[in-house]
């Protein structure tokens, strides 16, 4: 009885690559996909199916654009994208020929070839044939008959185990019809368990997705998604998906993820994924292609081990703009099942946990989020002006409340909005986040900042940054505010082990390195927060903020020429900031010049005129200068506005000499510190 099985081959070979049309995708040589847009993967198929055949332009436009009226423009711009994707160099024609007044033809040979389940299914077949229509099988004895499956493959079969398997079944004796046919059902038997075998091989392969390696892993980066089209490009999508990624996957103990400050330096167009995951010192990476097009979506991600690129989870997802959340839910939770990772209830509920359901809300979210990591003046107000614009469009927006609390928490120390205007709008807009969702991490450590840099109040900053560690374990920013806190109060070796731990979840982000070496200054380890400065100077050489650091060191140990040098530097790198000139001012003036000092103080002066300064800078000079009366006077000036700078005087030695002054001992009292 034949048993055959007739299906229509839908995978294809050509030049290095494979399409697979089922699953609409085509993968390179090394098996990674290669990001297609629709319809640049539907004239792909066409031309392949159509291989070594003239295609006129107007019948390819006709099936590419079946319902839809378009310009020849359209499928130039097709075969142009298709050209440089197979790697087709200017004049080339290794794989689409243009004929002139025709149209294209693809020229590579192309194979058809067959899936593993059609080609496991074929084999099965081929076999019950061969076994039932054997006569000395069963009848004629199996004295000289010899049954063989050589090298029967599956396309999973690296990952089941199952490969080169061989059967041979010999012998020259004659045999009992009982014992023939017990042998037979053995073999009929053996054959059916490994065709099961295969098929469950066949399921993983199917769903790409392997099981979770030998050795655990603890350290995940996801990466800035890259466009499908360079020219059609969303920086904002592209780092906004991963920034969602990054938060949903990220608050557990299981594993660490690398924040967005450490991995938005990685989205350049040419960025070799396992090369940044080594970079950021992680055992795998999450990365992917976004590409929108008008209400239409195209997502590709995988998930790889940066030790071999093995793959572990690889998925495409084709949305409307609108379901990019079901998107990131699918992804999330697949991603967990490839790590392993045991999550409880509510872990498990936070990969799908949303702050809104408005899909035009949540890309101005993105966009606020995009400008905000440019950390310029400028930009920190475009981003608040998206965050407003959010939560006009979803007042329930809690992210987007927490993002704006944020902004304008940083504006003060940026120097561009006073103490007393900047810190109650980042409270009210960190209080509103927590009304909406109180377990908003990001809100937790804005009310830190703003009770330990403006109310002063010890306590209640220490309560809330320790709440939002709490609630992410795994978030840097909580660790850095909290290490700070514990620094300015005079606790150095706690701030010293939170820092470490900072560091650890955030390598490479540069703030990190530098509190990390103002903290151990503060401490009186000046060798050690040498050393940390210039590791953070390796990673960026024209970061001001180590420079500044670099030259406080100096100072202290009446080194006033290199100080001097290296505020210098940084007064060049600093974009315009009154710090490196404050600090460069004292220099002066301990060295002894006080024309110089007093030269960075018109200097501060004619600032002032325009800008913010904080009158904790002028107070700083006149220390240098030795005039104590105008400095108690500025300090009093700093503490009527709240000064964020005045919140490290309990540490700083240079105002050691004051601490038995009346006025400074008020001063120390109503900062709560005595």
């Amino acid at each position: 009885m034949a048993n055959s099985l007739e299906q229509q081959t839908d995978v294809y070979e050509f030049g290095g690559f494979r399409v697979d049309a089922a699953k609409r995708l085509l993968l390179n040589g090394d098996g990674e996909i290669v990001p297609l847009t629709p319809k640049v993967f539907d004239t792909l198929l066409y031309l392949v199916r159509h291989n070594q055949k003239v295609i006129e332009k107007d019948e390819l436009m006709r099936e590419i654009w079946a319902d839809t009226i378009v310009e020849e423009n359209n499928l130039s711009q097709n075969i142009s994208i298709l050209r440089r994707v197979l790697g087709e160099k200017r004049g080339e024609h290794r794989f689409i020929a243009t004929v002139p007044g025709k149209g294209f033809k693809f020229v590579a040979f192309v194979r058809e070839i067959e899936d593993a389940e059609t080609e496991r299914r074929r084999d099965s077949a081929r076999l019950s044939d061969e076994l039932m229509s054997e006569p000395s099988a069963v009848a004629g004895g199996l004295s000289s008959a010899e049954l063989n499956i050589s090298d029967y493959k599956f396309q999973n079969s690296n990952k089941s185990g199952i490969s080169n398997l061989k059967f041979e079944i010999k012998d020259q004796q004659p045999q009992t019809a009982d014992r023939r046919t017990n042998r037979f059902r053995s073999i009929v038997l053996a054959v059916l368990s490994i065709l099961a075998l295969g098929s469950i091989g066949f399921y993983l392969w199917r769903e790409n997705v392997k099981p979770a390696p030998d050795a655990p892993i603890k350290t995940v980066a996801v990466l800035p998604f890259k466009p499908l089209v360079a020219e059609n490009r969303d920086e904002a999508l592209e780092l906004g998906m991963a920034d969602t990624l990054i938060s949903r996957l990220g608050d557990n103990r299981e594993i660490v993820v690398r924040p967005l400050s450490s991995v938005r330096k990685y989205g350049g167009l040419e960025q070799d994924a396992l090369a940044a995951g080594r970079a950021l010192a992680v055992d795998s990476v999450l990365d992917g292609s976004i590409q929108r097009w008008g209400d239409n979506l195209r997502v590709t991600a995988r998930l790889v081990k940066t030790a071999d690129d093995s793959l572990l989870w690889t998925g495409t997802f084709d949305e409307k703009f609108t379901d990019i959340f079901v998107v990131q839910d699918a992804i999330s939770k697949r991603v967990a099942a490839a790590l392993a990772l045991r999550l409880s209830g509510d872990k498990a509920a936070k990969l799908e946990k949303r702050s809104t359901n408005n899909a035009e809300a949540y890309e101005l979210y993105l966009r606020g989020r995009f400008h905000y990591f440019k950390i310029t003046l400028p930009e920190i107000r475009k981003a608040i002006t998206y965050y407003q614009q959010a939560i006009e469009l979803d007042p329930n927006y809690a992210l987007a409340y927490a993002g704006m609390a944020d902004a304008y928490r940083t504006l003060p120390i940026a120097y561009d909005m006073s103490s007393k205007e900047g810190f109650p709008q980042a409270k009210a807009a960190a209080v509103k986040a927590l009304e909406i969702d109180e377990n908003l991490s990001e809100a937790h450590v804005v009310l830190g900042w703003v009770a330990f840099w403006y109310e002063w109040d010890w306590q209640t900053a220490e309560s809330e940054l320790q709440r939002a560690i709490e609630l992410a374990p795994n978030n840097p920013d909580a660790y850095r505010a909290y290490a700070h806190l514990l620094s300015n109060s005079g606790r150095h070796d706690e701030a010293l082990l939170e820092i470490k731990r900072a560091r650890e979840l955030d390598p490479l982000t540069l703030i990190t390195g530098a509190l990390e070496g103002q903290f151990l200054f503060y401490a009186g380890r000046d060798a050690e927060a040498f050393d940390r400065y210039q590791k953070t100077l390796e990673i960026e050489p024209n970061f001001w903020i180590a420079h500044n650091g670099l030259g406080r060191i100096y100072i202290r140990q009446e080194r006033y020429p290199e100080a001097i040098a290296a505020l210098t530097k940084a007064i060049e790198l600093s974009g315009g900031s009154p710090e490196p000139l404050t600090q460069l001012g004292y220099a002066l003036a301990k060295s002894g010049n006080r024309a110089g000092a007093r030269a960075a103080l018109e200097k501060l002066k004619s600032s002032a005129a325009e800008n913010y300064v904080p009158a904790y800078n002028f107070a700083l000079i006149h220390n240098g200068l030795g005039e104590r009366e105008t400095a108690l006077n500025y300090l009093e000036k700093s503490l009527q506005e709240r000064e964020v700078q005045l919140s490290f005087i309990k540490i700083d030695t240079r105002w050691d000499e004051f601490r038995r002054e009346p006025r400074f001992i008020e001063l120390m009292r109503r900062m709560n510190f005595e």
